[in-house]
């Protein structure tokens, strides 16, 4: 069953690489989205794919990259939409 999260995580997440291995781990597990910073120094994401691989996806996020002090993570369930054709980094 496919389904789609928003995530937004906060803590030490901006100037870490979350971005970037957040993408790559996203595109390991075959999710498709996109992920960006926000103004208020969180990081927010959009995962949509497999069931196992979006909690996979949003399970890693707690942790993120070495350099990442993950606070809180903040997910919703959204209805999986399919629009995406891969996953990318949004500015």
């Amino acid at each position: 069953m496919k389904i789609g999260a928003s995530i937004v995580v906060h803590g030490r997440v901006q100037g870490v690489a979350f971005r970037h291995y957040t993408c790559v781990r996203a595109r390991e597990l075959g999710i498709t989205g996109w992920v960006r910073n926000l103004p208020n120094g969180s990081v927010a994401g959009l995962f949509e794919g497999e069931e196992g691989a979006v909690r996979s996806m949003v399970d890693w996020c707690h942790d993120g990259p070495p350099a990442a002090q993950v606070e809180r993570v903040d997910v919703r369930q959204v209805e999986y939409g399919g629009e995406f054709d891969g996953f990318e980094i949004a500015y």
